[in-house]
């Protein structure tokens, strides 16, 4: 030690050089951030922030204790704002700093109003890797949409929470057609280098034979029921994936119903810290759902973001409802779920390269997809990749398009590039489809369309098949 004071002191004769950190070190009870005066301070929260680790927002931003594990540029799924931009104030670090000085209110004096806390939220993705990846579990997705409740409280949301496809044909013309393309996508705010995904001629509802209600549905073997979760993008502009979906349900063995009303996890609405709206839905779901739920059926969804909601958002939402609880234990991906069933698969001869959805890999992990796809007997490869830099609207938004790009082509975007031309690229997420086609000109499947092939059926991208709606009648 007193070598080091002595080589210290040649370098750094004025002690500027973290002073205290290694040699003349402070006491261990100086200079505390947080000494025995230190309280927390106490909000009224639109999310619950309790644990038995944290209890309200500002201990679970404390959370964060700076290790900077979200600054690393390799491997794992966060931070991709930060490998993208190199800026602290985008790592979750960064952005945890920013939300525990706006808690204290000495440097950041406008609490929910603070311009510097949104400018570093706006380039968050909400990917949810900090919340599996950062070793305190940081859950920087669910600060955000709280800090957007109330901060648009006061300020008016962005035109693109405003503008929503209600008439399926008038959208799609007037988004793909050349002379009101520019102007529609302006007037969405997205970025005019995007191609918007087009909604498909019929929704999967709309090819079943009839809307049944989970309810009303009955099963000779009850524990073979499941409830088939479609949400918005699987049934407006990927019905042929809900398609393939119910029929390997079926083919294995499960009686396949669908809740009676359309229902919706409301994901695109935390976007825009739209908490209560979203909060009304998943009462709606929860309620609809609580006679099968209490009955202990399965509900199967298919895409991640969606399905994260009932794992994750659900329980902040609704923390002391007892069914929507056990709805959040009963419900699986796909994948999960059928991989688990005892069936002999027959075997399927294809190569395969995989890129994990954030929010699959960050709620439900990856491992239900590759037990499937040994089980399937392909020959695959799981890409080590990041996020995709979709992420639901956000890669869609004018504002974003360039680091929503930098993102893809971090990691993303040239593994898919590099996959040999026959290989099938599988991938769960609407957004990372959407990416994987417009930046690699690839296409890709869901895993319940390979799923579909292995059976026996062609199940392309673009090619819906109407569903074999038996077993949705009552």
């Amino acid at each position: 030690m007193r070598a080091m004071e002595e080589f210290k002191a040649i370098w750094d004769p004025l002690n500027r050089m973290n002073p205290g950190k290694v040699v003349h070190a402070y006491r261990a009870d100086e200079n505390l951030r947080m000494g025995p005066a230190y309280k927390p301070v106490t909000l009224t929260t639109k999310l619950t922030f309790a644990s038995l680790e944290s209890d309200g927002m500002q201990r679970a931003v404390e959370r964060c204790i700076g290790m900077g594990k979200c600054r690393s540029l390799d491997g794992g799924k966060m931070c991709p704002s930060f490998r993208a931009t190199r800026e602290e104030k985008f790592s979750t670090r960064g952005r945890a700093h920013l939300f525990w000085e706006m808690l204290q209110g000495e440097v950041i004096k406008d609490g929910w109003n603070s311009v510097e806390v949104k400018e570093a939220l706006d380039a968050c993705l909400a990917c949810k890797g900090c919340k599996s990846d950062c070793p305190t579990h940081t859950d920087m997705a669910s600060y955000k949409v709280e800090f957007l409740s109330h901060y648009y409280e006061r300020h008016s949301r962005p035109r693109q929470a405003m503008f929503m496809g209600r008439f399926a044909r008038v959208t799609n013309f007037m988004t793909s057609a050349k002379p009101f393309a520019p102007i529609s996508k302006w007037v969405a705010g997205v970025a005019p280098e995007r191609h918007l995904p087009m909604f498909a001629p019929r929704t999967f509802r709309a090819m079943s034979k009839r809307r049944v209600s989970a309810k009303a549905a009955t099963a000779s073997q009850p524990s073979r029921k499941v409830i088939l979760w479609v949400d918005t993008f699987n049934d407006h502009f990927s019905p042929e994936i809900a398609t393939a979906a119910f029929d390997v349900l079926t083919r294995i063995g499960y009686q396949v119903v669908l809740p009676r009303k359309r229902l919706c996890c409301g994901r695109p609405l935390y976007d825009y810290g739209l908490l209560d709206e979203a909060r009304a839905l998943l009462r709606s779901a929860v309620n609809e759902l609580a006679d099968e739920i209490r009955a202990g059926v399965p509900v199967v969804g298919l895409e991640p973001g969606c399905l994260s909601v009932f794992k994750d958002e659900l329980l902040k939402q609704l923390p002391d409802d007892p069914i929507a609880k056990k709805l959040s234990d009963q419900t699986f991906l796909f994948s999960d779920f059928v991989a688990r069933a005892d069936f002999e698969w027959p075997q399927l001869d294809a190569s395969v390269v995989v890129h994990g959805h954030c929010h699959q890999k960050s709620i439900f992990g990856m491992k239900g997809d590759t037990a499937l796809l040994d089980k399937l007997g392909v020959s695959w490869t799981l890409l080590d990749t990041g996020c995709c830099g979709m992420a639901g609207s956000f890669g869609f938004n004018a504002d974003h398009y360039e680091l929503s790009m930098k993102i893809a082509e971090d990691k993303l975007l040239p593994l898919v590039r590099q996959a040999p031309s026959e290989a099938i690229v599988v991938t769960n997420g609407f957004s990372c489809r959407e990416q994987i086609q417009q930046g690699a000109a690839r296409q890709s499947l869901h895993i319940a369309q390979l799923a579909m092939q292995a059976l026996g059926k062609t199940a392309s991208p673009r090619a819906a098949q109407k569903p074999s709606a038996m077993a949705l009648d009552e």
